[in-house]
């Protein structure tokens, strides 16, 4: 059940995040209530999450890393940002250190 909510709590911080161009500052209401909603739900089931018994530096590794992640994905796709060599390096790294962290976490 662990993984369950943290799934949701990344889709929920990837939404937040994704709205943020829209709030424009936190100056249009809707944008903005949708964007600290997304938030908030990502934060509680993030808790759910390691309250459920997966471990803090695990679960925030893979919340932060794969959130991140798919926020460069989304924002190529969606928000026209360039890809360059250095975003997908930098990618790449935090794919690889969340799988080390989590090899590390199995001992």
């Amino acid at each position: 059940m662990a993984y369950v909510f943290l799934c949701l709590a990344i889709v929920a911080e990837v939404v937040g995040t994704s709205l943020l161009k829209a709030t424009e500052g936190f100056s249009r209401l809707w944008p903005t209530v949708a964007c600290l909603t997304s938030y908030g739900a990502a934060f509680l089931t993030l808790s759910l999450a390691i309250r459920s018994g997966l471990n803090v530096g695990i679960g925030y590794a893979v919340w932060s890393g794969l959130g991140t992640t798919l926020i460069v994905v989304i924002g190529a796709l969606f928000l026209d940002e360039p890809v360059t060599v250095a975003k997908v390096v930098g990618v790449a790294l935090v794919i690889a250190g969340v799988v080390v962290l989590n090899l590390g976490g199995a001992h």
